[in-house]
Formats: C-alpha cells, structure tokens, sequence
C-alpha cells in the first residue's frame, strides 16, 4: 500500500469491554497512523460511547490529528475503508450463556466455550449472519481493504470470511503471551529468545525454542516436568508467572501458573501448545473427563463466562486512558503492527490464521485455517510455509479441524445435519455423550440461538 495519505481504519465492534479501545491505544501509538480516521462502529450505541469519547479524548491529550468517527452503521463505517478490523461477539453475555449452560446439563463442562465444542460452533453459526453482512458491504465499499479478525471462533470464522471471498487475516495473542511465558520460566530475556510455531488457532506448536545456538528444549521440558505435576491442589500452584498479554508483573494463574495440562501433551507428544491449559483441556478427551479429573489437572478453576456476566465495564476504559496518556505505546497485539507495516511499507513478522490452501502446513487439509508466521509489508500479508508437523501433532489439529470444517460446510451450504456432525465429532463433546445426547443437546442449542442463525439453519417448527 505504502501511501502518504492517512489509512482509513474500521473497528467493528468498537462497544466491546476493553480490547477494542486497547487497539486504538495500539494504533495510534504508531507515527505513520496518528493521521488515521478511525470509524468505531457498533449496533449498541451506548457501549460505543464511551470508548469513542475515550479515544478523543487520547487524541486531543497528544494532540494527534487522528479523526474519530463513531457510528451505528456499518456501511457509513466501512465506506473508504483501508482496513476493516472485526472485534464482536454476536448475542452478547445472553446467547453466550446458552454456548455453556446448555452444555453443562449433558456433562460438557467447558471452560471458555468459543472456540471448539458446542460453545464454539454455535458462537460461530450465530455470527454468521453479521459476516454475510460485512463481506457484502465491504465487496461494494472497501473492496481492496485489508481485513483483520479477532473474533472468536477464529477459525471457524477467518475461514468463512475467506470462503465468502473476503481476503481476512485472524490474529490471536496465543504465541505472543505463550512464548513471553516460557522465557520468563527460562529465565531468558525475551529479546534473546527465536522460535517457530505453527499449527491452527489455539492449537498451535512450539516447534522451535532457542536463544542463539542453544536449542532451549530440554531445559524447557525438564523445567515444566518438575512445575507442573498433575495432583496439586490449588495452593501449591504458581501464582507469579504473568497473564496472557505477556505483563510480567501480573498475578496470574491463568497462564504459567497451572500449566498441567500442556506440560501432560508436551510429555505425551513432544511440543508445548500456545494456549493456556484452562483453555487447551477443551480441545481434547482427556482433562475433564469428571470433576476429579478437571481437579488433577486443573485445580483452581476458572470460568471465563462467569467472568463476562461479572463484568460490568467499570473504569476499565478509563484506567487503560490514563495509562495511554502517560505513555503511547503498543501492546503485544498484532493488529496495528499490520496495519503499520502495510501503510509504511516497513516488513514485520506476525502469526496470522490464514487459508492453509495450496499446502502452508503440508501435512493439514487444504480447506484448513492454520496459524503460520506472516510476513506483513507494503504488499499485505503473505504467510509463509512451513513443511509438514510432526505426525502427531498434525493427528490433534486435524481432530479439531474436522469440527471446523463441518461447521463451515453448515454455514456455507445451510446444512443443518453439518451442525450435528461437527459437535458429534468435538473430542471432549464426544468422550462424555452419546450420540443421542449429542443429538438432543445440538436440538436445545439450536433452539436457543433461533433468532441468530441463519434461515436455513432455523429450528423446525
């Protein structure tokens, strides 16, 4: 793109809680981007208000020429767009509460819900909607637009919107916060430290750790062995590691802390995962099989819709504005790095969800969203190859894969028996229920999210 005339910035879903004003604060810690006009755009304009006077408010305090448009329409946000950056969560805290209650009462017990399993799939097909509505505005208003999503399923959904004909990166903070962690387990500065990862979206494999010549591996794997032994109780876990932003100071035991889970699949398959252990026991059979199971492996809970119904919005905004003011700089998200790299034309590297098409990782399905290294410059983002995993690991994502792909083919095609078979096939979903259970709970989910889902996947009657 490389342009000296200020990029015109898309933030939908710009009323969300804290992440989307964070992006702002990003975006215009960046010299080439503090020209931009920004359009913040969300349905409820009353959760968009405030971030869109915060953010104001942090252009006049640094006296940036950036220009905030705030707006309820989509398509006044994405006319002119340059980039088109997606943050939402259909249905909001109600609809997401169905995406685990529901769950629960047969036993799924997941401890986010928005990625994988029941709570994911449906997190997805009751999105679908609202990015039909998008890829069709953006194909007539910003047509040549970079688009950026951070929205969950992220590859259920950056693999829709590319099936739609939309060119869509999704990024996550996963490699960025689970790499930052190991180093500081290592004691390595983090500046020193190179490595490789790739895989899918929340599923993805640290296949290479090295400070310089030293292949960090072993020090890793025999460090985490000791640390994180299943069978401690809640007392006895680490509560000094850091969170998932990489903020060392932060009290945590979100991620370092309670790390049994992904030291359990290291020991078991060699690499170390790039999602937290609460989050990562989802995607596979064998950490909450029963409560005492979930205990050995995971013995303080935590329950990421019970921390969204908790949340109010509060100061958050205000708290984030204040430490913006003191010092603009950007967080470990790559959003604004791309969009940087693209105005200026300056080369970064990010870990970005993209079509594994022609064969990124030779060993995963073509019509897979596999999260690889991309090069981002002038030319947009290009992600790179990267040869074939290790078999095993290629078997897990594949196991998940096989759940995102047919909930693709459900949104793509409207086939409502697709929506069964990708939750039927969820490996935790599927090592707790029947496949009458399955069945019955896919009918109350569906159920539940009638008013979102597209008309062909409409409940009967």
């Amino acid at each position: 793109m490389t342009t000296t005339s200020p990029p015109t910035i898309a933030i939908i879903g710009a009323g969300g809680f804290v992440f989307p004003f964070r992006l702002v604060g990003d975006l215009l810690s960046f010299p080439a981007l503090r020209s931009a006009r920004l359009h913040l755009m969300d349905i409820d304009a009353g959760r968009l208000a405030p971030v869109a006077a915060a953010a104001r408010e942090l252009v006049d305090h640094h006296g940036l020429d950036a220009t905030v448009v705030e707006t309820t329409d989509l398509r006044q946000a994405l006319g002119g767009a340059d980039f088109v950056i997606i943050t939402f969560q259909v249905g909001g805290v109600e609809a997401y509460r169905h995406d685990v209650e529901i769950p629960r009462r047969y036993g799924v017990d997941q401890t986010v819900g928005d990625t994988l399993g029941p709570g994911g799939v449906f997190r997805f097909l009751r999105s679908v909607r609202a990015y039909d509505e998008i890829v069709e505005a953006a194909g007539e208003l910003c047509p040549d637009a970079t688009v950026i999503n951070y929205a969950n399923p992220m590859a259920m959904a950056t693999g829709y919107l590319n099936a739609r004909g939309l060119r869509t990166v999704g990024l996550c903070h996963s490699v960025q916060g689970t790499t930052r962690m190991l180093a500081r387990t290592l004691g390595v500065p983090y500046e020193e430290v190179s490595y490789r990862c790739a895989g899918i979206n929340h599923q993805s494999w640290v296949l290479e750790f090295r400070r310089g010549a030293e292949d960090l591996y072993p020090r890793l794997r025999e460090t985490m062995l000791v640390r994180h032994r299943p069978g401690r109780d809640a007392g006895q876990l680490r509560a000094d590691a850091g969170n998932h932003s990489g903020a060392a100071e932060a009290a945590s035991t979100y991620e370092g802390g309670n790390e049994q889970v992904r030291t359990a699949l290291m020991e078991t398959f060699g690499y170390f995962q790039t999602e937290s252990s609460h989050h990562a026991s989802e995607y596979v059979p064998w950490f909450r099989k029963d409560p005492a199971v979930v205990a050995d492996y995971i013995p303080q809970r935590w329950d990421y819709y019970e921390i969204c119904a908790a949340h109010d919005g509060g100061g958050e905004v205000q708290q984030q504005l204040a430490r913006l003011k003191d010092e603009l700089a950007p967080s470990v998200e790559y959003g604004a790095a791309i969009v940087n790299a693209v105005v200026t034309g300056t080369p970064t590297v990010v870990y970005g969800n993209v079509p594994n098409g022609t064969g990124l990782i030779s060993n995963l399905p073509p019509e897979a969203c596999v999260e690889v290294p991309c090069l981002v410059d002038a030319g947009g983002v290009q992600p790179t190859a990267q040869g074939a995993l290790p078999l095993q690991l290629a078997a897990l994502n594949r196991s998940n894969i096989a759940v995102q792909t047919l909930a693709l083919q459900a949104a793509l095609e409207g086939d409502r028996e697709a929506v069964l078979h990708a939750v039927a096939l969820d490996p935790l979903a599927g090592a707790l229920c029947t496949l009458p259970q399955l069945r019955a709970m896919t009918e109350e989910l569906l159920q539940a999210h009638a008013a979102y889902l597209p008309p062909a996947l409409q409940p009967a009657g």
